[in-house]
């Protein structure tokens, strides 16, 4: 099923797909940290292994791959310590599950035969659906809800990334602008419609956190580039900066207390964090392929 059923654009933000006000507020600084139990995680066979969403029953969404040429990436869903379920678009060439929901419904992208980008989410019934913005050939889900809503961008006439919101009932998709960006995505939406992304401008990269009409840029203090993965259902963000050294660093935001710093022991300056879950339990990857390498470990983490 192809959501393409029309686009709307926002002069501003949206909570619940309703028209907020734009309103920048400050970020608290470093915050205490915390101690993780990590447990690394190699998909058999492969190089590359990432994972990318965790939900509260503690199910994970990834992908695996080798980089090696007639050995695409595959998407799946991982039951912990080592149940790998395949998960692939019908058909694709290439498929990343990225999201997961506490129903066990699942987002990503996929690539078709032709090369083209689509983003995809699977339903109740593991029947896949495609979903883009309606005239575009560059799609990719990053985040969903158990509300049947999901974050994502396309990418445009001149190749800029545009944030948008998906309402799976009705297909409307609402497009969001931040001032000044050039670029911007929405990487993820928990169930109070709090949105999590980052977006680009003159100065960089930046996280973001929309929450209740109000805007928050994320920026971990003295870092080169900041972006927010994703957040789950008590506001706290995850993602990674760029120290000034060019070193890869996953962080982990909490409104009141502000960011931590956190690395895999076995990749520190080279960890990234894509979920988390109600109970502060964080999946990401380290290694190489942080850097655009084709080596790389997934990690879960917990406090």
């Amino acid at each position: 099923m192809r959501e393409n059923k029309g686009g709307k654009t926002m002069k501003g933000f949206a909570l619940s797909f309703g028209l907020g006000v734009l309103i920048c507020l400050p970020v608290p600084g470093l915050a205490q940290t915390t101690a993780f139990t990590f447990q690394t995680i190699t998909y058999p066979g492969d190089t590359f292994t990432q994972l990318l969403g965790i939900n509260n029953a503690g199910s994970i969404a990834g992908y695996h791959g080798s980089g090696a040429t007639g050995h695409p990436n595959k998407g799946f869903r991982l039951t912990l310590p080592s149940t790998f379920t395949a998960e692939n678009f019908p058909g694709s060439m290439q498929t990343q599950v990225i999201g997961i929901n506490d129903n066990n419904n699942t987002a990503g992208f996929y690539i078709d035969a032709a090369g083209t980008n689509h983003g995809f989410w699977r339903d109740h019934s593991g029947s896949f659906n495609t979903v883009d913005f309606p005239g575009t050939t560059f799609n990719q889900l990053l985040g969903l809800n158990t509300k049947a809503q999901f974050a994502g961008f396309y990418n445009g006439a001149a190749n800029n990334s545009h944030g948008y919101i998906n309402a799976r009932f009705g297909g409307v998709f609402l497009v969001f602008t931040i001032p000044t960006a050039t670029s911007a995505q929405a990487t993820g939406i928990n169930n109070t419609g709090q949105v999590s992304g980052f977006y680009v401008n003159a100065a960089g990269t930046h996280g973001f956190l929309l929450s209740q009409g109000q805007f928050r840029t994320l920026d971990f203090p003295a870092a080169m580039s900041t972006s927010a993965f994703g957040l789950n259902n008590v506001g706290q963000v995850v993602g990674t900066y760029t120290d000034m050294a060019g070193l890869i660093h996953g962080f982990v935001w909490t409104g009141p207390t502000g960011f931590m710093e956190v690395d895999d022991p076995s990749g520190p300056g080279a960890t990234i964090i894509n979920g988390i879950n109600d109970d502060g339990v964080i999946v990401g990857f380290f290694g190489a392929c942080t850097s655009g390498g084709l080596t790389c470990d997934g990690f879960v983490g917990t406090p």
